[in-house]
């Protein structure tokens, strides 16, 4: 396979980041019969394709995202959870210890992904009442004591606006090369400056690359998207393949409703709000609007893929969440894309 480029892409590539991919583990509410197996499965799929890690979910209706990270790492050699992490679940020290805990027990580096939104009746639940930009200030300095504590070798203080410790230390403490790393969604304007604030990646429901709003903002820092990929050697088997897997559901489109209301989530309502313009774009959102999935699809030939995916990388983005694939296989036809990708970043950096 060799796919086609645009031959004007002149990203400064040694000052990119390196290209990360983390794949999606199966929710427990979607798939409860066999679960364990099928997120091992999953979990194993993901490391042979080659991905950093697997995103692991939160909220009032799944299992714990902690001991399903534990399943993952038992059954996989190199993979990283990255572990959904909602604050009013538990204290920051607590995400500390299992950090370094996991670290300690297995040698294996943890991502954490930074969740300040959520469904309203969990919130309401367990009356979290704060307006939705201040829990984006207190997740910023939730953040920086889990790392403050991670990286310290005397105990840490820390007194702000939402916490307050005094003298905290962790035991074990974490080596320098398993730090985690940390993702924070930068879909509203006060996640993207949190995710600055906190020095994390920023990950975003993406607008097609032809798109304005496509663009990073000024002063941006590290940036991910959320995507999902269906690729073919050509155009027309891949959108056999797009039709035959998210056929359209009018009692699909109906449901989706449900969740856009029942969330405060920015990026739900704005993708409700989008248009792709046509059915078989590059840019797909038919599944998202049928309530088959969360995010947006790339649908199409290798080299239509690729090239889209160079586009992101151009404009600045470098981490990517791939969705729930169906099979095996479509990892392997994901991988094809990146693959192209990957040998097209080592000729620009020549």
């Amino acid at each position: 396979m060799s796919a086609e480029i645009p031959k004007d892409s002149t990203a400064g590539l040694q000052a990119m980041a390196p290209v990360q991919l983390f794949s999606i583990c199966p929710s427990s509410a979607a798939t409860p019969d066999r679960y364990m197996d099928r997120i091992t499965q999953v979990a194993q799929w993901s490391e042979k394709a080659g991905c950093t890690g697997i995103l692991v979910g939160t909220d009032n209706s799944l299992v714990d995202p902690w001991l399903v990270s534990q399943i993952l790492i038992e059954n996989t050699r190199l993979l990283c959870p990255l572990v959904a992490v909602q604050p009013i679940y538990q204290h920051p020290y607590a995400v500390a210890k299992m950090v370094s805990t996991l670290g300690f027990l297995h040698g294996r580096r943890v991502f954490l992904n930074m969740v300040a939104g959520g469904l309203k009746n969990d919130l309401s639940m367990l009356n979290d009442t704060t307006p939705y930009d201040a829990r984006y200030q207190g997740l910023v300095e939730y953040t920086q004591i889990i790392r403050q504590v991670l990286k310290a070798r005397a105990p840490v203080s820390f007194e702000g606006q939402f916490y307050r410790t005094t003298n905290l230390i962790v035991n074990p403490g974490l080596a320098p090369q398993l730090q985690p790393g940390v993702l924070m969604s930068g879909s509203s304007e006060a996640g993207m400056a949190a995710a600055r604030a906190a020095g994390a990646v920023a990950i975003v429901y993406p607008e097609p690359t032809s798109r304005k709003e496509a663009a990073l903002p000024p002063g941006s820092g590290p940036c991910g998207i959320r995507i999902g990929i269906i690729a073919r050697p050509g155009d027309d088997d891949a959108w056999k393949v797009a039709f035959t897997r998210f056929p359209t559901d009018r009692k699909g489109q109906k449901l989706r409703q449900i969740p856009i209301e029942a969330s405060d989530s920015a990026w739900q309502h704005r993708l409700a709000e989008s248009s792709a313009g046509g059915m078989r774009q590059t840019y797909w959102l038919h599944p998202f609007e049928n309530y088959q999935t969360n995010c947006p699809y790339l649908v199409g030939s290798y080299a239509d893929i690729a090239a889209e995916i160079v586009r992101y990388i151009e404009l600045g983005y470098s981490t990517f969440i791939l969705d729930i694939p169906a099979s095996e296989e479509e990892f392997e036809h994901a991988g094809i894309v990146f693959e192209a990708v990957l040998k097209w970043r080592s000729t620009q950096c020549v």
